[in-house]
């Protein structure tokens, strides 16, 4: 019995230090990514050595230009794409991101026709139309979709960080500081996405751009309204006066009750939301693992003449649900 305690007594001891090492390498870990995650980029870049006109030639790089009224439909898709990319926190500048989806198609192609024709199969119209399909979901479609759903995320973020900063924004103006040292107040209270955005304000500010200016580029960058009316409150007040702590104040209560009515509407909508993302998603998934399990047969299949027809308005026809999906789910509040 003595040595049966003592080998219990051992195992008892041994799990819990094994316990008590791994909560503290966990918490450890967690703290530290808690810390990193509250300090936003533009603070770190400071904190590394870099100057504060090095920083913001580092953040200024990712900005882009929004095209002139006489764009053409493939400028504004890739100013689009451009946003989406910036959006994601993709580290990678937008042509590059382009070039590489480039890249990966066309050797993905060129190996799915090598192998098809390796292995003795005809390569018919049909044949080249599945593998560029196929070559085209792989390389542009998975990751367009995912870079979409990491900007969403990041743009759901600058959304509940906004009015968070009307309100230390407010408490700075009745306190006394003025609208620039308000703003460079938000560049260190506030996390990533917003205070490094704050940041670049700050810096156009300091520049001598207009504050109105900037922050109506930092809205257009991010599609938000409401730093749209963040803006026209300040320039209404600097037109004609009046108390802007208040006005603020006032404003930041409005996006509060309007994205709990945003968040109600979701809540009602969340059925038709998510048939919509499994339905865009979907289709694309399967698409591709089922022709990774089986590719022959549908490279045969591929080889009947009526199979370009068919194919051809398979696609047209999800590019045109999917642009009925996104109409539909996409409510405004």
């Amino acid at each position: 019995m003595t040595g049966l305690f003592i080998r219990l007594f051992v195992l008892v001891a041994v799990f819990a230090s094994i316990f008590l090492l791994s909560q503290f390498v966990l918490g450890f870990v967690l703290g530290r990514r808690a810390e990193t995650k509250a300090i936003n980029r533009r603070l770190q870049l400071l904190r590394s050595g870099l100057s504060s006109d090095e920083v913001s030639s580092i953040l200024r790089k990712d900005l882009i230009e929004r095209p002139g009224d006489n764009a053409g439909p493939i400028e504004r898709l890739y100013y689009k794409f451009q946003r989406l990319v910036r959006m994601g926190a993709v580290r990678a500048d937008p042509r590059s991101v382009l070039g590489i989806c480039t890249v990966a198609f066309a050797g993905l192609a060129s190996l799915i026709l090598f192998l098809t024709w390796s292995a003795g199969m005809a390569i018919t119209a049909g044949v080249i139309q599945l593998v560029l399909g196929i070559s085209g979901a792989i390389a542009f479609g998975i990751p367009i979709m995912v870079i979409s759903r990491m900007a969403e995320k990041r743009r759901k973020r600058m959304q509940e960080q906004f009015p968070v900063s009307l309100d230390i924004f407010v408490r700075a103006l009745r306190a006394g500081h003025p609208v620039a040292s308000a703003i460079d107040l938000l560049t260190k209270e506030m996390e990533d996405p917003l205070g490094s955005e704050m940041g670049l304000v700050s810096d156009e500010v300091s520049y001598g751009a207009n504050l109105t200016d900037a922050l109506s580029a930092l809205a257009e960058r991010w599609d938000l309204d409401d730093i749209r009316m963040f803006v026209v409150s300040l320039s209404l007040q600097s037109e004609t006066g009046g108390n802007l702590a208040e006005i603020l104040g006032n404003l930041a209560a409005v996006i509060r009750d309007r994205a709990s009515m945003y968040m109600k509407v979701r809540a009602l909508s969340s059925e038709g939301r998510m048939s919509g993302w499994m339905l865009t998603v979907l289709p694309v998934f399967t698409l591709v693992s089922m022709f990774l399990v089986n590719a022959r047969f549908y490279l045969e299949v591929a080889t009947d003449p009526i199979f370009v027809w068919g194919f051809g308005i398979l696609l047209l026809m999800y590019f045109f649900g999917v642009w009925m999906i996104r109409r539909m789910i996409d409510l405004k509040v």
